[in-house]
């Protein structure tokens, strides 16, 4: 079960965004944790 996560994630930050704009920082910021920790977690189990 290989699902892209990052494209989904960034799909559903899209639309999140446009329904409630006030919360843009938010939902970035947490866009950005989780690209970082997955992308740690795959560089660190490779």
């Amino acid at each position: 079960m290989n699902v892209a996560i990052e494209p989904l994630l960034a799909l559903v930050m899209g639309i999140l965004i446009l329904l409630v704009p006030r919360f843009l920082n938010y939902f970035v910021a947490v866009y950005l944790i989780v690209v970082g920790v997955l992308g740690l977690m795959h560089h660190g189990l490779t």
